[in-house]
């Protein structure tokens, strides 16, 4: 997958992780793809043969405008969604016609977690939830690959890498 493109980074800034929402998006398209065809396929053999070639062309049309309604524009929704973490932002893009970019600079952010569901835990995903000091200032972002990952990356480009807790050597008296 191409990083974001260097005329979207500013100077001294560079990507730490760039994404696109887990492939568990495509799930259901690919299950809706599966069913179409077979739908379309018995459809056309089933069609009485004084209603050919009409009627499987019809059915044909049909199975296409499904096709693109319930496979296609999910998986290009898919394609166009990416997720960038630099630096020094968070970045959100997304959109097929209307592009729709979100970027959070890392200095606004007071806390980030994760969620997982016992499905993400077996897919290897999970939801990013990002807090602000901004009055609505939750952002979650939904099906984030190896979310455990992500989190590290963000808090440790907030608070530094997370050290052992070690204690001091107590002082002698």
């Amino acid at each position: 997958m191409a990083d974001l493109p260097d005329k979207l980074l500013g100077a001294n800034e560079h990507v730490v992780i760039h994404t696109r929402t887990h492939v568990k998006a495509m799930i259901l398209p690919a299950l809706a793809f599966v069913l179409i065809a077979a739908a379309v396929g018995v459809g056309a053999a089933l069609i009485p043969h004084q209603a050919r070639p009409i009627g499987q062309f019809a059915i044909a049309v049909l199975g296409v405008v499904l096709a693109v309604w319930l496979v296609l524009l999910p998986f290009l929704r898919w394609r166009t969604t990416t997720y960038t973490i630099t630096n020094r932002r968070l970045i959100m893009r997304s959109g097929l016609v209307n592009k729709i970019g979100k970027d959070l600079p890392l200095n606004r952010i007071n806390e980030v977690s994760y969620e997982r569901s016992l499905s993400d835990r077996i897919l290897g995903c999970g939801s990013l939830v990002v807090q602000t000091a901004a009055e609505n200032g939750t952002i979650v972002l939904h099906d984030v690959p190896d979310v455990e990952h992500v989190n590290l990356e963000i808090t440790q480009l907030l608070f530094g890498p997370q050290q052992g807790s070690q204690n001091p050597p107590a002082a002698r008296s």
